[in-house]
């Protein structure tokens, strides 16, 4: 039998590689976050540049954490347990190398285009064209490596980690690739290929997942790596783990809607999204519960080890998680916490506390296994566990509190029945004091966080890295002996289980997809809604440009103090021609949906030139640069002309027109603001903003009554 050994060696470079970058890219995360943070005390604070506003540095933040530094960490710890799970060395050095260095390549790529403007404006899709179809290969590469390794194992059944890695690869990519559909106009410009309500469904039907199948997944198959490893002890329940993998994979695909509660989505998928998303409390308490009992006997070693600390308050954040996540779905719940910093806090529990907390617990753990040495400071380790909780307590309570207190002051009335409120800025200023409590949150935990790379970088300097770890195993025997749990016949057959996995995700996408996409009476029209003009277009591009969709939404809900607040609610058929929807996730300005007419042009310049004077108080930064920047005329032809193909109803030759119809409406609102005293060109963003923002929510008040009623849904028969 020993004749038979063979000898192999574990690939620790590009391991130590995908860390480094989680470090440097966390680091880098984390600060954007708390600039980002500040602006919100601070308005003026780095607003010299349009570069650094806050509208352009938050697409930025995101990005970074999500996908620079939660996803370097994916690969850390994917590259590192899946050798030793299957026995293997990675399948092939220059996909890993490949691997590595065009994630770089993309995230520098996000860096690059995101402060200057470059966006789709999709959350968590931000990134245009030419950077998702190096996504898009990339990822291959990864799963290709990944597939390859799986395939050439030493190890016939495979540990329940690997499958949340099968799982993330291909859900991912399905993703990834549906929501991506877009039509280039430029190199750096394109169009979403869905329009409104549809837009609005595949996005969060992204949106929802990546959080599921990028931010999930992989760390709970780190989970099932790592604590049995530091805790030296089996997972508590082999069943439990196979029914928390499919009863997650196949419920959480159904979820994306519930981001999408009390909006012009048609009702029944709304309630699809409420019934799954509630149903996920239970698989997702069973990964906790996996997680945490398998420390059964061991608890008395987490007091000591840095390790089993982090990822006992990542699992435990887990399941804070995922009960709070549900329970938001539920509209009464929705109701109050949509669009509030409610969800800010959510999220972050999530990254900072759930992904931080295995990706940190992986490093730790790691670390001074490649490198062959004691980790360099225990204690420093400490200093960044207790800083990095400390931080997310202050983070989170605060904005807990700010959000249901946002939410209580929008909807509040007094015996008279008028709203209480009515000046939307007086429920910003009230949690300004929380915003700042946060920001202290979010320097605790950038202090630990550095603490960690001196810990790290200080332990690899007292060691020497073992680049290629030498391992010994026999070879892969292929027969399956009788009476094996069917299960465990299914793990060793990789194939399959992709297979069955990709099933399972691909079921709720085309319930809740297909009728949204081809039924045509889901998305009724009202005839009075017309395609932008070209001036409009080009506003609508500037106000993408900028941002202003992170802090404004563009969807009055069927509430009494959003009817009273902002006018009739948001009709489905308002958002037909809009390539990308742009009904926002989050008010820390008030809803723009109803705003055109409400206030002159002159107005809306001063707004923009200098929002305090304006509205005393309010935290916009200024946008001076609005005035000074030329709108490229010479590209309307080619916008013209994308979305028409798109379906926009532009008659045939209408782009040799588009310009010279631009420019006369630009002159009209040019002229009208030098009456004002505001000398600006006709061919300024700021002009082609202003018309934009003037056309929002005005087509409705031409609709005869009977085809509004026509297009009521469901979701309206509770006003609330």
């Amino acid at each position: 039998m020993s004749s038979n050994v063979e000898t192999f060696h574990y690939d620790n470079k590009i391991v130590r590689d995908f860390g480094i970058a989680t470090l440097v890219w966390g680091i880098v995360g984390f600060l954007v976050g708390l600039i980002i943070a500040i602006k919100l005390v601070f308005p003026g604070f780095l607003n010299m540049l349009p570069q650094l506003s806050y509208g352009r540095l938050r697409p930025l933040h995101t990005n970074a954490v999500i996908f620079a530094f939660a996803g370097n960490a994916i690969f850390v710890g994917v590259y590192y347990s899946l050798q030793r799970l299957c026995k293997a060395r990675m399948f092939s050095d220059v996909l890993s190398k490949l691997h590595f260095w065009g994630w770089q390549l993309i995230i520098v790529s996000a860096a690059v285009t995101l402060p200057f403007g470059i966006t789709t404006s999709k959350e968590y899709a931000e990134l245009e064209w030419p950077i998702d179809i190096a996504i898009t290969l990339v990822w291959v590469v990864f799963g290709v490596n990944m597939l390859g390794t799986i395939f050439k194992r030493r190890e016939k059944h495979l540990y329940v980690a690997i499958w949340f890695y099968i799982s993330t690869f291909l859900t991912v990519a399905l993703l990834h690739v549906v929501n991506s559909f877009e039509i280039p106009v430029t190199f750096l410009k394109s169009y979403s290929f869905y329009a409104g309500v549809q837009d609005a469904l595949v996005q969060w039907w992204y949106g929802h997942n990546a959080v599921a199948f990028f931010l999930t997944t992989p760390f709970l198959g780190m989970m099932y790596y790592f604590i049995p490893k530091a805790a030296n002890r089996p997972v508590f329940s082999y069943r439990l783990s196979i029914i928390h993998f499919w009863a997650l994979i196949f419920m959480y695909i159904w979820a994306g809607p519930h981001h999408l509660l009390y909006t012009a989505l048609p009702d029944w998928t709304q309630s699809l999204g409420t019934v799954f998303s509630f149903a996920l409390i239970a698989p997702s308490w069973g990964g906790m519960i996996n997680g945490l009992m398998t420390l059964r006997g061991a608890w008395d070693r987490v007091r000591e080890d840095p390790v089993l600390k982090f990822m006992v308050v990542g699992v435990t954040a887990y399941g804070m998680s995922t009960f709070e996540g549900p329970m938001m779905s539920l509209k009464s719940v929705n109701a109050i916490t949509h669009y509030t910093d409610y969800v800010i806090a959510h999220v972050h529990v999530g990254a900072l506390a759930w992904n931080g907390g295995l990706a940190f617990g992986a490093l730790y753990y790691i670390f001074p296994r490649i490198y062959r040495t004691e980790l360099f400071s225990k204690k420093l380790a400490n200093f960044h566990f207790w800083a990095a909780t400390l931080g997310i307590v202050f983070y989170a309570i605060p904005i807990y509190w700010g959000g249901i207190t946002q939410s209580l002051m929008w909807k509040e009335f007094t015996q008279e029945g008028l709203l209480r409120y009515p000046n939307f800025l007086e429920t910003v200023t009230q949690i300004i004091p929380m915003y700042a409590i946060r920001a202290v949150g979010g320097t605790l935990y950038i202090i630990g966080a550095c603490a960690a790379v001196v810990n790290f970088y200080k332990t690899a300097k007292a060691g020497s890295l073992v680049a290629n770890e030498e391992a010994q195993a026999a070879p892969l025997l292929h027969e399956d002996p009788k009476g094996t749990y069917w299960h465990r016949v299914l793990e060793g057959k990789p194939v399959k289980l992709a297979v069955f996995s990709l099933i399972a995700v691909v079921i709720g996408g085309v319930v809740e997809y297909i009728p949204t996409m081809l039924v045509k009476s889901n998305i009724p029209t009202i005839s009075s809604v017309k395609p932008y003009t070209p001036l409009e277009i080009e506003g609508r591009d500037v106000y993408i440009k900028e941002g202003c969709v992170g802090c404004h939404s563009q969807m009055v809900r069927p509430f009494r103090s959003e009817n009273v607040r902002y006018g009739e609610y948001s009709k489905v058929g308002e958002f037909v021609y809009d390539h990308p929807f742009l009904w926002g996730s989050k008010r820390t300005g008030p809803d723009l949906h109803r705003v055109g007419g409400k206030y002159p042009d002159s107005w809306h310049y001063m707004h923009f030139v200098n929002p305090q004077k304006i509205s005393p108080g309010s935290i916009m930064p200024e946008y001076p640069w609005l005035a000074d920047a030329k709108v490229n005329q010479y590209g309307i032809e080619g916008k013209i002309i994308t979305l028409r193909r798109l379906g926009v109803p532009y008659p045939e030759g209408y782009e040799k027109q588009a310009m010279a119809d631009m420019q006369a409406q630009a002159k009209t609102i040019s002229e009208g603001l030098k009456q004002t005293g505001a000398d600006v060109a006709p061919d300024r963003e700021i002009v082609a903003l202003i018309a934009y923002l003037q056309r929002l929510g005005t087509d409705i008040k031409k609709a005869p009554r009977e085809e509004l009623e026509g297009t009521k849904d469901k979701a309206t028969s509770s006003l609330k």
